[in-house]
């Protein structure tokens, strides 16, 4: 039986769609955040420098050491994941920072958007609504889950096996490391079948199958950096996936569908953008695809003006909706342009995502192209 709880019935009458944004202007201004001087010289870092802010003159052999030293395994015994463990694992948090705060005087910032409520996405989901779904890892401190989207891989048109999230929902930053068991669970609670606290068939939680990450990286900003703050404008991180029990199918093929990811998107042209995950902490429970559609342009949030501003929009969303996509329409059709990197409850619900530029572009293309 379907849930039968008050939020279950919003779930199952709501009336908005995945990924339903305004369609953007055609025309705008250059890519947000600061041109590089030409000229400027770039070097793999050998050891963790204070600034990685700026990587676009990687070459192909810098980003080839960087994913060989970051010596990212992941070795998930198949059937790890049983329903029981999805259902037990908690949210993973997304990182806080408070725009109230004092600390936040000397930060650049736009004044706090109002919140906006999280919706239920209504039951079953349809089609596009299966290429967001839930990441689950297991930390230092236990089994946990944050959000992810399957995102076009454009080397295997229709054929993409690449998944986008945040950073924080695969690594732990400077001085940790590698989150492991990671899977992705496309479309999870499809139906609204399963329902938490209770035992559930594993079809109805995972309707598209358990994908088991095999390669992985995130910005090397993130990896050689801590604390919130100027390293979460790189909190961005891309997976390689394939079928639990190794089926042929590719990811995209089993789900139906993926959005293409925006990079260097004009900040004039985010006028609006709905952000989707599975948000875990009260009052949520990590069982529900919710979404948080701005109706204005995203606020600006910069710990360092030398790299690409954060999108800010008010959303009541919590932990474990952390990775989350945020789609804008493109064309038509939706794009992705962010993740959820930061949050804050109080006084008033808000999300933050980086803004993917032009070092999130290299670190995509190689990956797409050369981590298999």
């Amino acid at each position: 039986m379907p849930r039968t709880t008050s939020r279950g019935r919003r779930a199952r009458t709501a009336g908005a769609a995945l990924l339903a944004t305004t369609a953007l202007a055609a025309a705008g201004c250059g890519p947000d955040g600061p041109a590089r001087p030409a000229g400027t010289p770039h070097a793999l870092p050998k050891s963790a420098p204070t600034s990685l802010g700026d990587l676009t003159g990687w070459k192909l052999e810098d980003w080839t050491k960087y994913v060989a030293d970051s010596r990212f395994a992941n070795e998930t015994a198949p059937g790890y994941w049983s329903a029981a463990r999805m259902d037990a694992a908690r949210p993973r948090p997304t990182p806080e920072y408070s725009l109230a705060s004092p600390a936040a005087a000397g930060v650049d910032r736009d004044p706090a958007p109002a919140a906006v409520p999280a919706k239920p996405q209504p039951h079953p989901y349809g089609q596009a609504a299966a290429v967001v779904g839930r990441l689950f890892v297991t930390t230092p401190q236990g089994d946990a889950a944050c959000s992810a989207t399957v995102v076009a891989d454009p080397l295997n048109p229709g054929r993409s096996n690449l998944v986008y999230t945040a950073a924080h929902c695969l690594h732990d930053g400077r001085g940790g490391g590698w989150l492991k068991n990671l899977v992705f669970v496309p479309g999870f609670n499809r139906d609204g079948q399963a329902n938490h606290g209770k035992p559930y068939p594993e079809q109805q939680a995972a309707p598209y199958g358990r994908w088991t990450a095999v390669r992985a990286l995130v910005s090397p900003t993130w990896l050689q950096e801590s604390g919130v703050g100027a390293h979460s404008q790189f909190d961005y991180g891309i997976l390689r996936v394939r079928a639990e029990g190794g089926a042929g199918t590719s990811l995209e093929e089993a789900v139906g569908g993926s959005v293409p990811v925006w990079f260097n998107a004009p900040r004039d042209q985010v006028t609006s953008v709905a952000a989707y995950g599975y948000p875990a902490e009260r009052p949520f429970d990590g069982m529900e695809l919710d979404h948080c559609d701005s109706p204005v342009p995203p606020a600006r949030l910069s710990f360092d003006r030398t790299r690409p501003t954060m999108y800010v929009i008010g959303c009541t969303m919590t932990g474990g909706a952390g990775g989350g996509g945020w789609f804008v329409t493109k064309d038509g059709k939706p794009n992705l342009v962010s993740v959820v990197a930061l949050g804050d409850r109080n006084p008033a619900g808000y999300r933050a995502g980086p803004s993917l530029q032009e070092q999130a572009k290299q670190a995509f293309d190689y990956f797409a192209k050369n981590v298999r």
